[in-house]
């Protein structure tokens, strides 16, 4: 009888997990995934070409300390949980950041000199950080092997090896997240930066300055890559700052930011 109700439980839940919205995986489990991945990218310079912080000192205290001003706005659930670290890949190509689960953030060089102001960074930064915080990956993860967790859960198989299998099966880059984990992760970024300097509603600033220049539909940002349409994530990022209110007044602008212009200088 017992396991006739895990397996009516086992598929009867299938169509929720499909949907991204359970996750199977713990803290530790992200954690730990966190950290293979970190290892995988940091043995694979020639995809990913690290800035190295010893060289690149200003960078490097200017992303850390960014990451940071959101992390201790208070409104990171997760702030203690992960080991949150940001890493610099030298790829001037390539306009993307992301963000593992566990919190290991990257940026690329692109992006970086793609933006002219602190804002803008702030608001991908907060989206990225919103990813690992609202534990995406994990329920992305469950999304794409949910049959493979909830049978171990039938079979009353330990969870400890599940991370290790995960981080065997999923590929760096092979998650791709949903319109809804974006929409939300976008809306984070906006409540992640309501208490801070930054303008509130930094993370529209790249998806309109694609629009402006006419690339929002190139295909060339892997930023964009299974997104919503940009001009939709504008307009409800603005929506929900202005929703927001009562944010603290901001010293961030948009335009002659000379401190980040001579920070992306030295890339």
């Amino acid at each position: 009888m017992n396991l006739f109700i895990n397996l009516f439980f086992c598929f009867a839940t299938l169509s929720i997990i499909g949907c991204g919205k359970i996750n199977l995986l713990t803290l530790a489990d992200e954690r730990q995934l966190g950290e293979r991945a970190k290892a995988e990218i940091a043995s694979n310079p020639g995809e990913f070409p690290l800035l190295p912080k010893a060289v690149y000192p200003q960078a490097y205290a200017f992303i850390e300390g960014l990451a940071a001003d959101i992390l201790n706005s208070g409104q990171v659930q997760n702030r203690d949980n992960f080991q949150w670290e940001v890493y610099i890949i030298k790829r001037d190509d390539v306009l993307n950041a992301f963000c593992t689960p566990g919190g290991k953030i990257y940026f690329y060089t692109g992006l970086m000199k793609y933006l002219d102001n602190s804002s803008a960074v702030a608001g991908v930064m907060g989206h990225e950080i919103a990813h690992a915080d609202r534990r995406h990956s994990g329920k992305q993860l469950t999304s794409q092997m949910g049959l493979q967790f909830l049978l171990q859960i039938v079979a009353g198989t330990s969870g400890q090896d599940i991370a290790q299998m995960v981080g065997v099966l999923a590929g760096l880059g092979s998650l791709k997240y949903g319109r809804d984990h974006e929409k939300e992760a976008d809306e984070y970024s906006v409540k992640y930066l309501c208490p801070t300097r930054y303008q509130t509603d930094g993370a529209h600033y790249f998806f309109k300055k694609l629009i402006d220049e006419g690339q929002a539909n190139s295909g060339t940002p892997t930023f964009l890559s299974t997104h919503p349409d940009p001009g939709d994530r504008v307009a409800n990022i603005q929506s929900q700052a202005a929703v927001a209110g009562g944010c603290v007044s901001k010293s961030e602008n948009y335009t002659n930011d000379a401190k980040y212009l001579q920070i992306r200088s030295t890339l």
